[in-house]
């Protein structure tokens, strides 16, 4: 009988003890999407990443993530709150559609085996797909590709999507939206209304 009150109360204390390190929050590198701008900077940059620099609530920082070199993230917080909300990740501009979609594709294929079957995806190309693979960047370049796949927990949301800005400078772009702290943005913005 002692031995089965000891298993047991080892049991409550490894529950306990769980339950406390497990975040309510998405991770993003393995951190909590929470807490102030400048908490979460400090905890970023123990990931050999190169921090660039912070302006209006957007904390900037370059280097390598899943594997992809020369990644922009941005960890952007509520500014009347100081509080992460969103982190994001710009991989590398493709100058061609095949490189652009296969790092689409990879990484889409990775969460998948993360976060399971996403909840939306969409891709396609307005009007027609178009048959080479210069067409299709001019169709990136002009807002006429919808690539975008979603994936929900109950933390949050991860979109990736493949994007552009200006004409020559096309990419795939992940974001980390934390439930919590994203209702905290909807919140303060209802509150403007």
């Amino acid at each position: 009988m002692r031995k089965i009150i000891l298993l047991l109360c080892c049991a409550i204390i490894s529950s306990i003890t769980f339950a406390q390190t497990e975040s309510e929050h998405l991770t993003f590198k393995g951190i909590p999407i929470d807490g102030s701008l400048d908490s979460f900077v400090q905890k970023l940059k123990t990931q050999n990443l190169t921090y660039i620099g912070k302006e209006n609530g957007v904390a900037i920082f370059m280097g390598e993530f899943a594997a992809y070199k020369d990644c922009t993230i941005g960890i952007v917080s509520l500014k009347q709150k100081d509080l992460v909300c969103k982190a994001a990740v710009t991989f590398p501009s493709c100058e061609t559609w095949s490189s652009l979609s296969d790092n689409y594709f990879t990484i889409k294929d990775m969460l998948s085996q993360k976060y399971g079957e996403p909840a939306v995806c969409v891709e396609e190309f307005q009007s027609y797909e178009p048959n080479n693979d210069q067409m299709k960047m001019i169709y990136v370049q002009s807002d006429r590709c919808k690539y975008q796949t979603s994936f929900e927990t109950s933390k949050g949301s991860i979109q990736l999507s493949i994007s552009h800005q200006g004409y020559e400078n096309c990419f795939v772009l992940l974001e980390y939206f934390d439930k919590i702290n994203g209702e905290v943005v909807s919140n303060e913005a209802m509150d403007d209304l």
